[in-house]
């Protein structure tokens, strides 16, 4: 889509900051001309050689879907070593002043030091999937100075309270998709053929409620769910101040950049731009939960063809999620009642997409085995 990122009536001649602001739209621009739509021939090859394998055709169910899946977003039946990644995006939001979690906004912090303490669930779910983990500020209201292993793309110092206005301007929504597709490119530029974007953000979920309502047209209790574990009074005040949000900044449904600037976050931004810039290089995308989900809607909304690049790991206890996936027309792999974010469950994805690719590529056929294949 064409993304004017100028107030209307602007004249040429920007001064030297506009200018900049400019040339990010431009970048941006350019990264969703690079996506084409998934190879369905691709997908042909694989069915093709999955039914020549010693079994019963679409025995493996789910299994040959993902294979099939995966040749049409990579353009390959054999990718190789994976090299699977997960990038945590860290975030504060503003709106945590509202009382919106039961935790505090410090804990966002807290976890990013856990995450590269390698303490966090993400980082032994990764561990055994043997996929890499990155960790980066995206927005975290802490100053973590020289910290190993922490990538600082610290767009601001956490969102604002949207319920008083926007959470961020719309130069930043732009700035936080662009943190997200130059990782996606420096990933596939290392040879990973397999990604997938984990947060970390204390308030997210209010936000992704918020972005998923609008973008969706659901109402907002209808996406709404209790984050880090509300009880019902707190589950009803989270829902009135997403409400409250979407009321004071009316967010154009028809304008995700104008949905993330209004009631988004930076985590979010990061991981839609994750999404485009891994289409952009035809590295396919494991989706973990709510968060990400939310995400990959404003990346679908500014380019449609990302969500053929697209795996659901599962399905998250939160109800917006269910609505985000209905939304994109992705069916998820698990359902295990997870709901921890951090990239957990893409890293369970990961391991039957493995499997998946494995089974595609090192089972004999029938030919080959010495075995008969069916007479019809």
């Amino acid at each position: 889509m064409a993304i004017d990122n100028r107030p209307p009536g602007r004249a040429s001649g920007l001064p030297d900051d506009e200018l900049e602001v400019e040339t990010d739209v431009e970048r941006l621009e350019e990264i969703l001309g690079q996506i084409e739509p998934i190879d369905e021939t691709w997908s042909q090859r694989a069915q093709e050689r999955l039914d020549d394998l010693t079994k019963p055709r679409g025995s493996l169910g789910r299994l040959e879907e993902c294979a099939r899946d995966y040749a049409a977003a990579a353009r390959t039946l054999d990718p190789g070593d994976l090299r699977p990644r997960v990038v945590v995006f860290a975030a504060d939001h503003g709106v945590t002043d509202e009382g919106v979690s039961a935790y505090p906004k410090e804990v966002t912090h807290q976890m990013v030091l856990n995450f590269l303490a390698g303490g966090a669930g993400i980082n032994v779910l990764a561990a055994e999937a043997g996929a890499e983990v990155t960790i980066v500020d995206v927005g975290v209201a802490h100053d973590f100075g020289e910290q190993p292993g922490l990538i600082g793309r610290k767009v601001a110092p956490g969102t604002d309270n949207m319920v008083l206005g926007p959470a961020m301007t719309r130069e930043q929504a732009v700035a936080s998709i662009l943190v997200g597709t130059d990782l996606a490119a420096e990933a596939a530029e290392a040879g990973c053929r397999l990604l997938a974007p984990g947060e970390m953000g204390i308030g997210n979920t209010t936000a992704a409620s918020a972005v998923t309502a609008v973008l969706t047209g659901r109402p907002v209790a209808e996406v709404t769910g209790k984050g880090t574990g509300l009880d019902e009074p707190g589950l009803e005040h989270k829902i009135e101040v997403i409400q409250k949000a979407i009321s004071v900044n009316k967010p154009d449904a028809d304008d995700p950049l104008d949905v993330l600037h209004k009631v988004g976050g930076f985590e979010l931004g990061a991981i839609a731009g994750l999404v485009l810039g891994a289409a952009a290089h035809k590295v396919p995308v494991v989706l973990d939960g709510f968060i990400s989900t939310a995400g990959a809607l404003i990346a679908h909304r500014l380019h449609p063809d990302a969500a053929g690049y697209m795996f659901a790991a599962h399905r998250s206890v939160e109800p917006g999620h269910r609505a985000a996936l209905d939304d994109l027309a992705i069916k998820p792999l698990l359902d295990l009642g997870m709901r921890l974010g951090e990239g957990t469950g893409a890293a369970l994805g990961f391991m039957l997409i493995r499997a998946s690719l494995a089974v595609l590529n090192r089972m004999a056929t029938f030919s080959s085995a010495g075995v008969t294949d069916r007479t019809d």
